[in-house]
C-alpha cells in the first residue's frame, strides 16, 4: 500500500523513488542501522530534497515500513473476532501478534510512540487496540479468561514477552520466536480459566 503524505497520486518516477526509499527504510530497520533521512537518501541513490518531501522525519519512514505489519496483525484480529471459540481466537491473536513484533523490528518502536506522525498510523493503531480489547473481551465473557484480566494487563505482559524473547540468547530469529512462542504460552497459562 502507497501511504504518502499527501493524498495525491505520484507521477511514475515519484512513485519508483518512493517505493526505493522505503525499501532502504526497510534495510535499515532490518539491520538495526538508525534513521538517518542523508543516509537513507544516499543508500536510495535519490537527492536528499527527494526523501524529504516524502518522508520529512524518520519518524515518517519508520512508520511507512512499519504499516504492512499492521495491516497483518488487523487481519488476524478480524479472524480471531469471527472464529467460533473465543479462547483460540484469543490465543492465536496473542501468538500472531508475538511473532509480528518479534519478526518486524519496524513494530515496536511505531507501537510505543506516544504521537505518531502519520494519520495512518494513528489510525490502525486505534483499530487495531479496540479489535484487540474487543477479542480479549470476548474470550473473558465466555468464561476462558480470568475476569479481573484487562487489556492494560495484557499490553505489558506482551511487552515483557517480547522484550524477553528479544533478549535470548539466541543465535538466529528462528530461536527468538520460539523463545517468544513459549514465553507467551505461560503467560496463556496464567490468564486461562480452568473448570473446576
Amino acid at each position: 500500500m502507497l501511504v504518502t503524505m499527501t493524498t495525491a497520486p505520484l507521477r511514475k518516477d515519484a512513485a519508483r523513488n518512493w517505493h526505493r526509499i522505503v525499501e532502504v527504510g526497510r534495510r535499515f530497520v532490518d539491520e538495526g542501522t538508525p534513521i538517518q533521512l542523508n543516509d537513507v537518501a544516499r543508500a536510495a541513490s535519490v537527492g536528499v530534497a527527494t526523501v524529504y518531501r516524502h518522508f520529512p522525519t524518520p519518524e515518517a519512514l519508520v512508520e511507512t515500513v512499519a504499516i504492512p505489519g499492521f495491516e497483518a496483525l488487523l487481519g488476524q484480529a478480524e479472524r480471531a473476532l469471527a472464529g467460533d471459540d473465543p479462547y483460540a481466537g484469543l490465543r492465536d491473536f496473542l501468538y500472531a501478534s508475538v511473532d509480528a513484533l518479534l519478526a518486524d523490528a519496524s513494530l515496536s518502536p511505531v507501537f510505543a510512540a506516544p504521537v505518531n506522525v502519520l494519520p495512518h498510523t494513528a489510525e490502525l493503531k486505534r483499530r487495531l487496540a479496540d479489535l484487540s480489547g474487543r477479542i480479549l473481551d470476548r474470550a473473558r465473557a465466555a468464561g476462558a479468561v480470568d475476569p479481573g484480566v484487562t487489556q492494560d494487563h495484557v499490553v505489558p505482559l506482551m511487552c515483557g514477552v517480547v522484550y524477553a524473547a528479544s533478549v535470548h540468547p539466541a543465535a538466529c530469529a528462528e530461536d527468538r520466536a520460539a523463545a517468544g512462542r513459549r514465553f507467551l504460552t505461560v503467560m496463556l497459562e496464567g490468564l486461562r480459566v480452568r473448570a473446576s
